[in-house]
């Protein structure tokens, strides 16, 4: 199969050591970053991937992905991100020229915006708010994350900083001065003004803010937790950093909000809905098994697992009969 993947960043969103506290365009990049992970197992698969990104990469891209700058012919199906509005536009109007099936991935609620048939989310409960069966979900690379059974003196939040506190931070920062943990927070913003304002935030409250952080920076960050906190407020897709604290051995504790009840179950981390819970979890992370958790993350959101439910996707749209692959 020949597929024309597209999206409005540069490859590879994640790049870099991470930025520390200076603002970033793409505070959290999530989604980018998956669809990077699409092309790179595409081709894995053997498939021709033909990759649409805003600018000529900062790194090599994977064997068997071409880059291009404009939209080409001779495909068998196009995919991209639901973005800003009318980023979309060019691909989705080059694929009804072409006569082909464009896919748009939507990772979040976009209240006021229907939803296509051609539309897939990234969790059952985002679909079904659309009312739509229709998802992937995410899948990540193990390969950049270290596993670590043996845990140090801190728990860990992390979060495009644009949404600090739909994702909950305030709820973190209080949590750890009622339990009395060390907690490290991370993440940017796009400004200055909001990288000072979660700065103040953490300092009040005893919290260490570390900024943007990438590569192995993160990775020992995720692997050295007692757990990761998420306590979002937002009706969540499937979020990203679940995976990557369950990929590095690290239990999750978090709200009940949206996809990370699909992802959260009692061998991975555990789900509050009240302060005592919050409590009580902090108390009872312990008991999970961070080898289960690395387990767990391999059978269900490996990025090759991913690849596979989105080519189940393109040939649903291509027709009954499987592509061969060239």
């Amino acid at each position: 199969m020949r597929i024309l993947l597209a999206s409005q960043h540069v490859y590879p969103i994640a790049n870099g050591d991470g930025c520390g506290l200076h603002p970033k365009k793409f505070p959290s990049g999530s989604g980018y970053h998956l669809h990077d992970l699409l092309a790179k197992g595409l081709a894995e698969e053997g498939h021709q991937v033909v990759y649409q990104v805003e600018r000529a990469p900062g790194a090599p891209l994977p064997r068997g992905v071409e880059f291009v700058s404009e939209p080409v012919c001779g495909i068998d199906v196009c995919h991209t991100i639901i973005g800003p509005p009318g980023s979309a536009d060019q691909l989705l109007a080059h694929a009804n020229d072409q006569r082909k099936p464009c896919l748009l991935t939507c990772h979040m609620l976009r209240p006021g915006t229907p939803a296509g048939s051609n539309w897939i989310f990234v969790s059952r409960s985002l679909a079904r708010a659309y009312a739509s069966e229709r998802f992937v979900v995410n899948g990540i690379d193990p390969d950049n994350y270290i596993f670590s059974e043996s845990k140090q003196d801190y728990l860990l939040f992390m979060s495009a900083m644009d949404k600090a506190i739909p994702k909950g931070l305030d709820l973190a920062l209080a949590l750890s001065r009622r339990k009395g943990f060390r907690l490290i927070v991370a993440g940017t913003g796009q400004t200055y003004e909001k990288i000072r304002h979660v700065s103040e935030l953490c300092s009040e409250a005893g919290a260490e803010y570390v900024g943007d952080v990438l590569g192995a920076r993160k990775a020992e960050l995720f692997a050295g937790a007692k757990a990761f906190l998420f306590p979002s407020r937002l009706n969540e897709g499937c979020p990203l950093v679940i995976l990557e604290a369950m990929f590095s051995g690290t239990p999750v504790i978090s709200s009940t909000n949206g996809g990370s009840v699909e992802i959260v179950t009692p061998e991975t981390g555990i789900l509050c809905d009240s302060e005592d819970k919050w409590d009580e979890a902090v108390d009872g992370i312990a008991t999970i098994s961070p080898k289960r958790c690395r387990e767990v993350a391999f059978a269900k959101f490996h990025y090759r697992r991913m690849v596979s439910d989105y080519v189940k996707e393109y040939e649903r749209e291509l027709g009954s009969q499987p592509v061969v692959v060239n």
